[in-house]
């Protein structure tokens, strides 16, 4: 009888969990710990984005317990071997990645009964304006996050190692196309632009209901206040998809099941707010979990079921009952790791 194993891939990024320690980090533990609980897969694979937060310096030694709390728990005691790929060199300037870029790749090499597989974790270029984003569509982050991804994809379907099924999961960065939400979102509005005295720069738009004079929607270079943020909760935002548009230049070489969690970003920081989204940018579906048309159909003719994505508190995407066939043994093969300035 063939052996099957459970997979289970998760991608968070991390960032808020060591600027908040004391508040968040526990209570994200607990929900991946459930999560394993809950799936008992035989694989898992975690990838993380911006592990040390924004003072990575001054974080690093907890990261090194975050890392250890996650090895030595309960969940994880039947695994026999564990794999850590993380750049922790700070004090080597010449060496440590993150000098450069909190953007890049890593790819891994594993071999699940007797097949090979890539894991790429993925951290993608940012909106660093939400007016900038809102001037043309596709914007101009969204061009720069489509060459870097084409060049991952590239590299990892280049000859230099033999080509195998993959997945990236990650933090994309991917986000709705602003320009012509903002559009929808201010179909019943007028809109203002306000320009800075000194310049022909627009430092605000504003979109105000025609009737009452109400404010629904606020647009600066860091805050994307909109009245009704219900309306990225309800039914999982699944009435904005359609504006989700920057996965589908890479449909010729990869795939996505169906998207069935709210947007994963901005949520609140606060830990009372664990489900509310911060004012500072659009929310979007920034965290996703891709794989080539060869995965896609590999895992589909082996499971019964198909994979199954869940979002969880504080920005966990999860894919569970992704299944391997025929034998056992699970070995990794390289990695392989690039950043960009």
């Amino acid at each position: 009888m063939a052996t099957r194993t459970d997979v289970l891939l998760v991608t968070a990024n991390v960032g808020s969990l060591f600027d908040n320690v004391g508040e968040i980090q526990n209570e994200w533990l607990q929900e991946l710990y459930k999560t394993i609980r809950t799936c008992q897969p035989q694989f898992i694979a975690l990838h993380f984005q911006e592990v040390g937060g924004k003072e990575y310096m001054v974080n690093m030694g907890q990261a090194e317990e975050f890392f250890w709390n996650i090895e030595s728990s309960d969940e994880l005691k039947d695994f026999d071997r564990r794999c850590i790929y993380v750049d922790n060199q700070f004090q080597a300037e010449e060496r440590f990645t993150f000098k450069w870029s909190r953007k890049g790749f890593m790819r891994t090499r594993w071999i699940i009964h007797d097949r090979g597989l890539d894991l790429v974790n993925v951290h993608l270029f940012h909106d660093a304006s939400n007016l900038i984003a809102c001037k043309t569509s596709p914007s101009v982050y969204s061009a720069n996050r489509k060459n870097a991804l084409r060049h991952v994809i590239n590299r990892i379907s280049d000859n230099c190692h033999n080509t195998t099924p993959f997945f990236l999961f990650g933090d994309f960065n991917f986000r709705l196309d602003t320009l012509s939400l903002v559009q929808h979102l201010s179909t019943s509005a007028e809109v203002q632009t306000v320009k800075k005295d000194s310049s022909n720069e627009v430092q605000k738009i504003i979109c105000e209901e025609k009737a009452d004079r109400q404010v629904i929607l606020l647009i600066e270079d860091k805050l994307f206040a909109y009245l009704h943020q219900a309306v990225f909760r309800d039914d999982n935002g699944k009435a904005l998809l359609k504006y989700d548009k920057e996965v589908t230049a890479f449909h010729d070489v990869v795939r996505e099941e169906e998207i069935t969690f709210p947007p994963s970003y901005p949520y609140s920081e606060e830990y009372t707010k664990p489900t509310q989204y911060m004012n500072t940018r659009c929310p979007a579906w920034c965290d996703r979990i891709l794989m080539s048309h060869a995965a896609q159909q590999f895992i589909h003719s082996v499971s019964r079921h198909l994979p199954a994505f869940r979002q969880y508190p504080r920005n966990v995407i999860v894919s569970t009952r992704v299944k391997f066939g025929e034998r056992d043994g699970v070995t990794t093969a390289s990695s392989y790791q690039q950043v960009w300035r």
